[in-house]
């Protein structure tokens, strides 16, 4: 299971008791932050700019939100980022590289400026009661046949990424953070809290998509190549 390099500092809320904190907020269109994958991003705004010199100063931590690209609304539902390397440059630019740690959601807005401040709690997957490792491995597969029939079909060699998380739940996150350009998608699949039940929709999603490249394989297969004219 991934867990944070470090402990996030939290705050009781006595209403409730629940664990909380402030977090600052960067929103992003169509980009879903999973735990434990890379995300890198070039800070040229100068709100964010800002944020980053304050962040850096302390924990090193902000929260990424899907901004939804139809409607414009700011997911409540995302994924804390953690600077593990940074480059100024020398228009007060800066290149970052972060990492996905905890998922959260977001109770309240403290501030909206110069930039968006939340007040969030955590978001943690329910405790898994069935073995897994069926349904991990059946989605692990899934996701190889889905590679060599791309590469198949467009003829160019695809590489699988030889570390793959053996976890039912870091391979569910690392599975949904493969699916390009289908962020909604995607969004729902962090907001679930059942490992099995993220499991069994990409499943369902794979299997969709290696039946879909199977047919067109086939499809190229027999039809002839096009004569020169």
């Amino acid at each position: 299971m991934y867990a944070p390099k470090y402990p996030l500092p939290v705050i009781m809320d006595s209403a409730s008791s629940v664990a909380v904190r402030e977090l600052p907020l960067f929103p992003l269109p169509e980009l879903v932050l999973f735990p434990g994958r890379h995300l890198p991003l070039h800070i040229f705004e100068f709100r964010y700019r800002i944020m980053m010199n304050t962040i850096l100063q302390s924990d090193r931590r902000f929260g990424v939100l899907m901004i939804d690209p139809e409607s414009g609304e700011i997911s409540k539902v995302g994924c804390c980022a953690e600077v593990v390397h940074f480059q100024r440059l020398p228009d007060d630019r800066m290149k970052i590289l972060t990492m996905g740690q905890q998922r959260f959601r977001v109770l309240d807005y403290v501030r909206e400026k110069p930039y968006r401040v939340g007040l969030v709690e955590w978001v943690e997957d329910e405790t898994v009661k069935d073995d897994l490792s069926s349904l991990a491995s059946e989605v692990d597969q899934l996701l190889r046949d889905v590679v060599h029939l791309s590469s198949k079909l467009t003829s160019q060699e695809i590489e699988f990424p030889e570390s793959v998380p053996e976890l039912p739940l870091d391979l569910s996150y690392w599975i949904a953070s493969t699916l390009h350009g289908v962020a909604r998608e995607q969004q729902q699949l962090l907001e679930m809290q059942d490992t099995a039940q993220r499991l069994e929709r990409e499943a369902d999603i794979l299997t969709s998509t290696r039946n879909h490249l199977a047919a067109r394989t086939a499809l190229k297969d027999v039809l002839p190549e096009d004569s020169p004219s």
